[in-house]
């Protein structure tokens, strides 16, 4: 065993992508949906090598340049995500959901900081705590920059890779309960409230028209259809297709065929007898009128319509807070699909009197001509593109890291934001001005999710390997179970409080609310376990905004963690 860790010691770049392999793959395995995510993988499966490396005389190190480099990239693509919902938190309905987050952030970061000073705690285990019992693994980061910016400073004796290394101790022993428990506080919360949130999402998606997003498996049901019928009804012959769309507003005619010419679907053409006739809608009303036209035929040059399919990015003010029910009388309106929403990087299950916001996506498939025209007017169409703007990637970056720089006198240290929290911040300004100028500064989301996936996975395995070689002389039993502690209450009490605020001050759907409580928490899977739950996609309204700004706040508090704590 000697030979491989010197081995892998010697080969540091192979030493780095063996500890992010076994971690994505053991970041795979779960009990019953639950795992420890490759994230939380990395730091376990680092510093156990690390460890063990050690017991044999060989220390394991990785290089600290590479490590500040992928965190950076990883912070520049979260502002990148998180800008255009973190800008649309701040109005509207957004508010109460944003007062949320920074409720359970601060709460967190109060209860980490108190802990860590009751029991006298070794420097770095605020900053793992918080990372650990948030479940926001980004906290490592800016915590670990608390030290070696030397706002923190360290007791006679304790070395700066001590406190990194008690960082990473604190978020292993913190995170599973910090996962673990916030997903059955949301699950279970409203059952102990007395609420019944299932009846709660019944009525809201009712009321609003919310498609159901659960459960989502490929089925034979299409909610929409194109068929061709013959126009033998003489009630029809004569009239126009403008009139016919007056008087059956729910179908749209898509073509029209006739002596085996296509003819379009222009409003002001006339409908004649014989005419082939492809007529859109869904698959409710297409059964409800049988006959309205004549015999469904199989012609299939005149369903042969080029169709297309993209995501439209909204950017246009004029339609934001607009419903999508307000747009049926358009032309366009009968001749396209809206398939998918997603708001904040988030699958969003949108009705008809949900209101539109900037920088949602909806994914529509249709007439090439209706999708041109929808685009138009609703901002812009994000299709598949595989380029990234590399020059807006290093013009963000820049002014991140000159964000990094400003700094101010307090608690008798020079304050700022640092690199992170400058590339956080420059992420999402970039994100919001590329939003109005439209085709400047792409970014896919394949490109971006590289950044964050990649960027956050090596930069804790590298952490994990640095810190693992001093976990065993700062391990004891006592120390673990106070760091537990802490981390316990740190994660269960916030979610309570936040529920309270949101149902009986905001007066919130329960349903809604439940996503709003996983959302503060910036963790998906609470929302997913509560949508199961309920059987509803509900909670998945309530979760954009909330989790956009507990994301940004929970990343910075790793920092103010490490520093209220000494």
């Amino acid at each position: 065993m000697q030979g491989f860790f010197t081995f892998l010691q010697q080969n540091p770049y192979l030493l780095l992508f063996f500890v992010v392999g076994l971690a994505v793959w053991i970041g795979r395995a779960n009990i019953k949906g639950y795992g420890l995510g490759m994230v939380a993988g990395a730091i376990v499966v680092g510093a156990a090598l690390s460890v063990t490396a050690s017991l044999y005389g060989v220390k394991l190190e990785l290089n600290n340049f590479a490590k500040s480099l992928f965190y950076y990239l990883f912070m520049y693509g979260v502002g990148l995500r998180v800008g255009p919902s973190f800008v649309n938190s701040l109005k509207g309905d957004g508010l109460k959901f944003c007062v949320l987050a920074v409720v359970s952030s601060v709460l967190g970061l109060a209860l980490v900081v108190l802990g860590a000073k009751l029991f006298a705690l070794p420097p770095g285990a605020a900053g793992g705590m918080l990372a650990g019992s948030q479940t926001m693994s980004a906290a490592i980061g800016s915590a670990e920059q608390a030290i070696t910016s030397g706002v923190v400073k360290l007791p006679a004796g304790v070395k700066p890779e001590d406190a990194t290394g008690m960082i990473a101790l604190s978020y292993g022993i913190t995170y599973i309960w910090g996962t673990v428990g916030i997903i059955l506080i949301c699950k279970y919360l409203p059952r102990w409230w007395g609420v019944d949130a299932k009846a709660a999402a019944k009525q809201y998606e009712a009321e609003f028209g919310v498609r159901d997003l659960e459960g989502g498996g490929l089925t034979g049901f299409r909610q929409f259809g194109l068929r061709a019928y013959r126009l033998e009804n003489q009630a029809q012959v004569g009239m126009s297709i403008a009139k016919f769309r007056l008087s059956n507003p729910e179908y749209r005619i898509v073509n029209v065929s006739r002596g085996g010419e296509q003819l379009g679907a222009d409003p002001d053409l006339v409908l004649n007898k014989g005419d082939i006739v492809a007529l859109g809608g869904a698959t409710a009303h297409l059964t409800e009128k049988m006959g309205l036209i004549g015999p469904e035929v199989a012609d299939a040059k005149t369903l042969g319509i080029p169709l297309d399919q993209a995501e439209i990015l909204v950017t246009n003010k004029a339609v934001v807070g607009r419903t999508f029910e307000s747009f049926r009388g358009e032309a366009m309106a009968g001749q396209l699909q809206v398939t998918k929403v997603e708001r904040g990087g988030v699958p969003f299950p949108a009705g008809l009197k949900t209101e539109l916001q900037r920088m949602d996506i909806v994914s529509v498939v249709g007439l090439k001509s209706a999708v041109n025209e929808l685009a138009e007017m609703w901002g812009r169409v994000a299709r598949t593109n595989t380029a990234t703007d590399l020059l807006t990637l290093a013009a963000g970056m820049i002014l991140g890291l000159l964000i990094g720089m400003i700094s101010f006198p307090a608690f008798g240290a020079s304050i700022g934001l640092g690199n992170a929290g400058g590339l956080l911040l420059s992420g999402v300004i970039v994100s919001s001005v590329v939003s109005r100028l439209r085709f400047f500064g792409n970014t896919p989301n394949a490109a971006r999710n590289v950044l964050e996936d990649l960027g956050l996975v090596v930069f804790v395995a590298i952490v994990g390997v640095n810190a693992g070689a001093g976990l065993l002389a700062q391990l004891t039993g006592a120390l673990a179970l106070k760091i537990f502690i802490v981390g316990f209450i740190a994660c269960t009490i916030p979610p309570f409080i936040v529920w309270a605020i949101g149902y009986h001050v905001f007066k919130i759907n329960p349903a809604v609310l439940m996503g709003g409580v996983a959302g503060a928490r910036s963790h998906s899977g609470p929302c997913r376990e509560a949508a199961v739950e309920i059987q509803s996609s509900v909670p998945w309204i309530g979760f954009p905004v909330a989790y956009a700004v507990s994301g940004i706040l929970l990343t910075v508090f790793g920092y103010f963690a490490m520093l209220l704590a000494q």
